[in-house]
């Protein structure tokens, strides 16, 4: 399987480690979070992977030459001139990303999750998108049918429900968090045309979940950090160091 990593953000959250470097190689337990994901990747079996660069993107991109492109084929989509969100990233990936699905996951989400599992549930379900996600405190939500299908999202803070469908349950629906890591088949690229340059991946998956099939993948004991704030370096240190 090929993958895909966000690695475009400007990392305001890591602010002023951001100023002088990318968000993607912001050093966690002695090298850079691309590291920690192009190794978790590779150890999934992963031979191609397509990292899109924007922030201090010459920095990138001499880094994984520096690694020897960590033994797998690297290449880059460059949003240098501008950032296209993450529907946006994978739109403007298309001729990279070739026609077999593929593992997307951000720059800056550690974890403990089973990838080759994850992978194996989406072949296994024959979904268009299979989503990594789980049970925890998130003022913005997932919402699934009881079949695991992606139904609507919410705003727990404003209320606010996006969904495709004219009358949704919610109190019925299971609400689960994103973890910035899911699996993507090619058969949805035929809905890219109808796209700006930027937009959401999550309002992709919304709007397209009531003609595809969007599943949720959740692990038992998944431990996820996010490694992109500055107050949680400290704990990224100690989780890999686990």
């Amino acid at each position: 399987m090929n993958a895909f990593i966000f690695a475009a953000g400007l990392g305001t959250r890591l602010k002023p480690l951001t100023d002088t470097m990318p968000k993607a190689l912001v050093p966690i337990g002695g090298k850079p979070l691309l590291a920690h994901v192009i190794e978790k990747l590779k150890a999934a079996g992963c031979k191609k992977i397509v990292i899109n660069i924007h922030h201090f993107g010459d920095m990138i991109i001499d880094y994984v030459k520096s690694q020897n492109s960590f033994g797998v084929e690297i290449l880059f989509s460059d949003e240098r001139q501008m950032l296209l969100e993450t529907g946006g990233a994978i739109k403007h990936a298309v001729d990279l990303l070739g026609d077999e699905p593929f593992l997307i996951h951000n720059v800056d989400i550690l974890s403990n999750v089973d990838l080759k599992a994850l992978i194996a549930a989406h072949s296994e379900a024959d979904s268009a998108a299979t989503l990594l996600v789980s049970k925890r405190n998130s003022t913005r939500a997932l919402l699934f049918s009881s079949e695991g299908n992606l139904t609507a999202w919410t705003n727990k803070t404003t209320g606010e429900v996006k969904t495709p469908y004219e009358s949704v349950d919610i109190a019925s629906l299971k609400e689960l968090a994103f973890s910035g890591i899911h699996v993507f088949s090619p058969s949805l690229f035929k809905y890219f045309g109808a796209y700006p340059e930027k937009f959401s991946i999550i309002d992709f998956y919304l709007n397209t979940c009531k003609a595809e099939k969007i599943k949720a993948y959740t692990q038992e004991g998944l431990q996820l950090l996010d490694g992109g704030k500055l107050d949680s370096l400290e704990r990224a240190e100690e989780f890999v160091k686990s």
